[in-house]
């Protein structure tokens, strides 16, 4: 996306109403941090021991096919 000299300046000030704005929002309903705009930030899953043991086991089974396979054709 190319943006002319002037769309940026145009850009820029609009950014900073947009922050004049949230300062005053804030200061209005009392808070001190700007509130969060977007998504909340998710909460990263977690695997138990088990569950990665047992995956990790099927992947080593799905490389000894593959191997097996690919040495009875190198016969």
């Amino acid at each position: 996306m190319n943006l002319s000299a002037s769309q940026l300046r145009r850009a820029a000030a609009l950014q900073e109403k947009i922050e004049a704005i949230q300062a005053e929002l804030a200061s209005l309903l009392g808070s001190s941090a700007p509130a969060a705009v977007g998504k909340p930030a998710k909460k990263k899953r977690t695997m138990s021991a088990a569950a990665r043991k047992k995956i990790a086991a099927a992947q080593k089974a799905r490389w000894a096919a593959r191997k097996a396979e690919t040495a009875k054709k190198g016969k």
